[in-house]
């Protein structure tokens, strides 16, 4: 994880505003998901939806809400999984724990939910 963290550090001026960042914030926020950390996890995530094309972008979300989830932030975290939903469907709930997209389905209906 110390790579990651000096590679932000290469990059010039406000590094929010380089598409790496995106992704390094992404590969960190992994890290800390997997090994349960997930304050410093939803963080990681936070600043990567701040970062070039993490707004918006299905996994971030989907991320940003299992973190919420996790915290015990139950409203923020339907509305992230919602958003990694809409865009990219059930799919991409597959590889992770089945308890995200059955908490998902408590908060609406997903077979009214059109993906982009």
């Amino acid at each position: 994880m110390r790579r990651y963290v000096e590679a932000l550090r290469l990059l010039p001026g406000d590094h929010r505003g380089w598409a790496a960042a995106t992704w390094i914030y992404v590969a960190i926020g992994d890290v800390h998901f997997r090994l349960g950390v997930y304050d410093r996890a939803f963080k990681c995530f936070h600043n990567a939806v701040q970062c070039p094309a993490g707004l918006g972008n299905p996994y971030i979300h989907l991320r940003l809400g299992q973190t919420a989830f996790e915290l015990g932030d139950h409203d923020r975290a339907a509305d992230e999984l919602i958003r990694a939903y809409m865009g990219d469907g059930p799919d991409i709930f597959e590889e992770d724990d089945p308890k995200y997209l059955a908490f998902l389905g408590t908060r609406t209906d997903l077979t009214s939910i059109r993906q982009r």
